[in-house]
């Protein structure tokens, strides 16, 4: 049986990842495909826990260090529980956020650098990179309001409060831009950036033209 195709969405909160992903899945499967969707973190029980300590604003005084290795614990956990043995099965994953987040977040963010993160992705990963990333960069001035609006939403209607990351400073998320653009650059045969405050739909059409693209050449082969 042929391995699947690992696919992942990334960039900042509010660049409307979840929605797009969704709306891919939903795509798929109107043309016979039924691709995993899962999350990072989160997407098994030991990564909603972890994913509730990392995002929660009750948490405080998390180290820079503390805060990557629990992203990697999620991570190796959703590799052996979820994104393996669906790639073994010859499914197609889709994942909201992978080892570029970590990379971006943590590396840019919280100023470890990139060969820490990618020197731990080695060891827990085992290497294991998706076969494309779609990485939507609207303004990151849209991407924060919206991703504060929706946190507020989300607090108020569920009690479930994930703005740990949003209550930063504007300068934190300069530094994170900046790494995803430079992750773009570095890898341009996996990376297809979507950018510019673009529709719900634009971005769409976008995601869909190069997943049929990918999807074309995983055939030919």
């Amino acid at each position: 049986m042929p391995q699947g195709l690992f696919i992942t969405l990334e960039g900042l909160d509010g660049s409307g990842k979840t929605t797009q992903i969704k709306r891919l899945a939903s795509w798929m499967r109107k043309r016979g495909a039924d691709p995993v969707v899962t999350r990072q973190p989160g997407g098994t029980e030991t990564g909603d826990r972890i994913r509730e300590l990392l995002l929660s604003s009750r948490t405080s005084d998390l180290a820079p260090l503390t805060e990557m290795a629990l992203m990697f614990a999620d991570r190796a956990q959703a590799i052996a529980e979820v994104i393996e043995p669906a790639l073994a099965a010859g499914k197609t994953v889709l994942c909201d956020r992978f080892t570029d987040s970590t990379e971006a977040y943590q590396g840019g963010g919280r100023q470890l650098g990139s060969d820490l993160v990618l020197a731990m992705h080695q060891l827990i990963c085992g290497g294991l990179q998706p076969d494309l990333t779609l990485l939507l960069l609207p303004s990151l001035e849209r991407s924060l309001d919206r991703a504060r609006r929706r946190n507020e939403r989300t607090a108020a209607n569920e009690g479930n409060d994930e703005g740990r990351f949003e209550a930063e400073q504007e300068a934190f998320f300069c530094r994170v831009w900046e790494k995803y653009r430079e992750i773009a650059a570095r890898d341009t045969e996996r990376v297809v950036t979507i950018e510019g405050d673009l529709s719900i739909d634009e971005v769409q059409e976008q995601i869909v033209e190069a997943i049929t693209m990918r999807l074309t050449q995983a055939h030919k082969k």
